[in-house]
């Protein structure tokens, strides 16, 4: 076996370093000063350059142009993000008029509906990468809306990791691949990531989001999201109300544990796209409500954080969330290049009564998903394609380019005309144009931020406070496996000197995990925790999760039927799992059709099993894949039903107990408190 030593690496580098070819092109910036392409010396590469400390941005910042414009297109074809995701269309369904805060025509009505398309992904890993890596997750909703198309972009947390647009190639840049290696694809557990946290505190937020139980989604139907960014509303009498967007799942929000997901991420990569897919197939409809926190322009400063900070959140308890409406999701897609590939999203793309704030990185988002746009979908006419075609009529002077398809048959092409009677023509505010609000605008062109910015530990503190003993124990099994992956002692010990900011138990238990300096610090002197940040207060439902029915031959009939018609009636998905495919017969004759076998299903994939037992042809490798079953749902804290005939596979023994297994035998309401114990998920008393 050959062994490669550090000296040997030595002589490869040596070695190459003789072709003078590739001796032209090999550089190094370490230890010289940031430049622009142009060589002009970089005086601040952390702030956007904004017309006073709160202003917003302005067309002169050339060298956030620059850095973003060359980000955008340092990949092709695939998305530079998001480039592993899934989408669906469906329905927005207006729960009550918004006139009082929007002239937004798809909010002016209760019951009025309007069609969309949604897109879900990841943002690390390139397209053939897993779904159920830990990651931020976002969610794009176009709405086809009779002003125009209006493009809500969401993430699943309610921070951000910047708090300037500036910093945001610099931050997916440390948390994609390592660039001389590539690698790891979809995981954040790597040396240039943590390094990125430990030397710019602002992502720390946002990392302990990643970090906790939300990071490991269980299903895009499951999925809460915030638009983060801090929008405007503005009504027909031009009042302004700052606003932000969250859609809550009907379903509840629901994770998988660290382990299921990595587990499920070699077993079925595709696991939450088909989770999707399958669902709607089956008419069980993904839906979300959407929610608006709304803070009117006196209010503004009443807050201990800037409400234009990104990375904090705006509480529920303080800023209530009002539900305003539902998407429903009742469509697949035909055809995954031509929607799920070609959809491009702008937060840019508003529609009357929908407006900016002053928001340093949703400025900045302005600005560079265009760009993006062009370069990865191959020129400016992405927007006449189907999947991001307005349904309202369009017309400019914007004509030719790569993908023009429509044949432009006037004489003319530009604004200002007599031989068209200067068609196409601007419509007035009160008619409907688009009216950017008009705020007031003063200061010094700088690269500051407001002092609240700074503070970067309270909310972090607030949001480890809010969260249950087990999501503590979730989220610190998390940082000892992200930190503890990092190969540099020195990372380890900054990240753990930052954490300690946040909890100092916390911080000590994983340094004393990742084999560094217990921290001298202590965490800020903050006691305040919000239940709305914990998942433990969010809706359960059996409702479209999967129980395998584990079942051979001669299982009882009458009861095996009667509970399959009860799980069915709650909505439940029934996946009938033996140890080969085609039927198992019960002890009356009656068949049931066999849908995957202990090979091509795996108990991680499923929520909860009904433990049925019966007879096969190799009885004993049957009785073993049943008890790994088992076993692993046991583990994992799900729920677990017990058919009379099935009571030999669970023994009982002094360093376990039973919550959430449920037995059959001499339980005449059997289905209804198995139904009970799917919808509760885990439980994780359970020794």
């Amino acid at each position: 076996m050959t062994e490669y030593s550090s000296s040997d690496n030595q002589k490869r580098v040596d070695a190459n370093s003789k072709n003078e070819q590739l001796d032209k092109f090999r550089t190094s910036d370490a230890g010289k000063p940031m430049t622009t392409n142009q060589g002009r010396k970089v005086s601040n590469d952390s702030r956007i350059l904004t017309a006073g400390v709160r202003g917003p941005g302005v067309l002169e910042n050339i060298h956030f142009f620059e850095k973003m414009t060359s980000f955008v297109h340092e990949t092709i074809p695939a998305r530079r993000l998001h480039a592993r995701g899934y989408g669906a269309h469906g329905e927005f369904e207006c729960y009550q008029s918004m006139k009082q805060f929007t002239k937004a025509g798809f909010l002016q009505e209760a019951g009025k509906k309007t069609p969309l398309f949604v897109r879900f992904s990841t943002v690390q890993g390139n397209k053939g990468s897993k779904d159920t890596a830990r990651d931020l997750r976002c969610l794009g909703v176009k709405f086809y809306t009779e002003e125009g198309n209006y493009d809500m972009t969401m993430i699943a947390f309610p921070v951000l990791i910047n708090q300037d647009p500036l910093k945001f190639p610099d931050m997916i840049h440390a948390y994609q691949p390592e660039p001389r290696t590539g690698m790891p694809q979809a995981a954040g557990a790597h040396d240039n990531f943590w390094d990125y946290v430990a030397n710019n505190p602002e992502a720390l937020h946002m990392t302990l989001w990643v970090m906790s139980d939300r990071g490991l989604l269980r299903s895009y139907r499951m999925m809460e999201s915030w638009s983060v960014n801090t929008y405007l509303l503005v009504n027909e009498q031009g009042v302004k109300t700052f606003v932000r967007f969250v859609w809550k799942p009907v379903l509840g929000s629901h994770s998988l544990l660290m382990d299921e997901a990595q587990k499920i991420g070699g077993i079925d990569p595709d696991f939450h796209r088909r989770d999707l897919r399958d669902a709607i197939d089956r008419g069980a409809f993904a839906e979300y409500e959407l929610g608006v926190q709304l803070i009117s322009e006196e209010e503004e400063f009443n807050y201990d954080f800037d409400i234009l900070d990104s990375t904090k959140f705006w509480p529920e308890e303080l800023i209530p969330v009002q539900m305003i409406g539902k998407m429903t999701l009742n469509r697949n897609v035909d055809n995954d290049f031509a929607e799920n590939e070609q959809v491009a999203f702008n937060p840019a793309n508003v529609v009357p009564g929908i407006g900016f704030s002053n928001d340093p990185v949703l400025q900045g988002r302005l600005i560079a998903y265009q760009p993006a746009q062009y370069h990865r979908l191959g020129g400016k006419n992405f927007q006449h394609l189907p999947i991001n075609r307005p349904i309202c009529p369009f017309h400019n002077n914007q004509q030719e380019g790569f993908m023009k398809y429509e044949i432009d048959v006037d004489p003319t092409n530009y604004h200002e005309n007599s031989l068209l009677n200067n068609t196409p023509y601007t419509t007035p505010p009160e008619e409907g144009g688009y009216e950017h609000y008009p705020s007031k605008v003063s200061g010094h062109l700088t690269r500051e931020r407001p002092e609240k910015f700074d503070d970067y530990f309270t909310q972090p503190r607030i949001f480890w406070n809010s969260l249950t003993e087990i999501e503590k124990q979730h989220m610190i099994e998390a940082l000892n496996f992200q930190v503890g992956s990092v190969k540099s002692e020195s990372v380890r010990q900054q990240v753990v000197d930052l954490l300690v900011n946040v909890d100092k138990e916390m911080a000590t238990i994983v340094a004393d995990t990742v084999g560094v300096n217990c921290p001298s610090g202590t965490n800020v002197p903050v006691s305040t925790s919000y239940p709305s940040l914990s998942q433990t207060t969010t809706p359960k439902y059996a409702y479209s999760l999967k129980v395998g029915v584990l079942i051979g031959d001669g299982f009882n009939a009458d009861e095996v039927m009667n509970t399959m018609k009860v799980l069915e009636e709650f909505g439940v998905f029934v996946i009938i799992v033996s140890d080969t495919l085609g039927t198992v017969t019960g002890d009356n004759g009656t068949k049931l059709k066999v849908n995957e076998t202990f090979l091509t299903t795996s108990p991680y994939l499923l929520d909860s099993l009904y433990i049925v037992g019966g007879k096969s042809k190799n009885q004993e490798q049957f009785n073993y894949e049943l008890n790994e079953y088992i076993n692993v749902a046991y583990k994992h804290y799900k729920p677990i039903g017990i058919a009379s005939t099935g009571q030999s596979y669970i023994s009982t023994s002094g360093n376990n107990n039973f919550a959430g297994v449920v037995y059959a035998k001499n339980n005449p309401d059997f289905g209804k408190d198995f139904v009970s114990a799917i919808a509760q998920q885990r439980f994780w008393d359970r020794r």
